[in-house]
């Protein structure tokens, strides 16, 4: 996940808990008769989330079942997308191979990224590298984060990533296209003393 969702999925998860927690200790304090504020709807343990006068109010127009039934269906359609956002898998496991025959093979994810990585490190100027695959099966997508020396070009860097990594890697895989999303940044050193 990058980190910008991985960031708003934090903030929306610690404000969705912190509604729930509110709201829960609310209705638990008014269970037990404490004192709530003055707004809140349940003020006793006898009180009930729809009166039998609000339920025959409510059911007098035709409009709020369905509204109402529909929000939550809404509700809960988002609450299982974002349950199954949280078990898929931001990087790609394994990228499919064209032979050449009609058939295809398997190349795990894993090892390309091993290989990109290694490649990457091995340019002059290139301190460390980090490869991730993302995207589909048939059509890969690379996000790599450089580690450059003080040194380093990054415009010489991002030639050496095309040329020495990424294209001998779109042609041992056979794919038409290898795309990369590049972050460059460059090692903290201490300035020299000039003396």
């Amino acid at each position: 996940m990058p980190a910008v969702l991985r960031r708003v999925n934090r903030v929306v998860l610690a404000l969705v808990g912190l509604l729930l927690l509110l709201g829960g200790g609310a209705v638990l304090a008014a269970g037990f008769d404490a004192p709530v504020p003055s707004w809140w709807p349940w003020s006793g343990p006898s009180d009930v989330l729809l009166s039998t006068a609000d339920r025959r109010g409510w059911r007098a127009d035709s409009w709020w079942w369905p509204a109402a039934l529909a929000a939550l269906g809404l509700l809960v359609l988002l609450a299982l997308w974002w349950l199954l956002a949280q078990f898929r898998r931001a990087r790609l496991a394994e990228v499919l191979v064209d032979t050449g025959d009609g058939e295809a093979a398997v190349l795990r994810g894993r090892a390309l990224e091993n290989v990109l990585e290694a490649d990457a490190t091995a340019q002059d100027g290139v301190a460390r590298a980090k490869v991730a695959l993302t995207g589909r099966r048939t059509a890969p997508r690379t996000r790599i984060a450089l580690l450059l020396e003080p040194h380093a070009s990054p415009d010489e860097a991002l030639a050496g990533l095309g040329s020495q990594a990424l294209e001998p890697a779109r042609r041992s895989a056979g794919l038409p296209a290898l795309p990369a999303e590049a972050r460059l940044r460059a090692v903290r050193h201490r300035a020299r003393r000039v003396t």
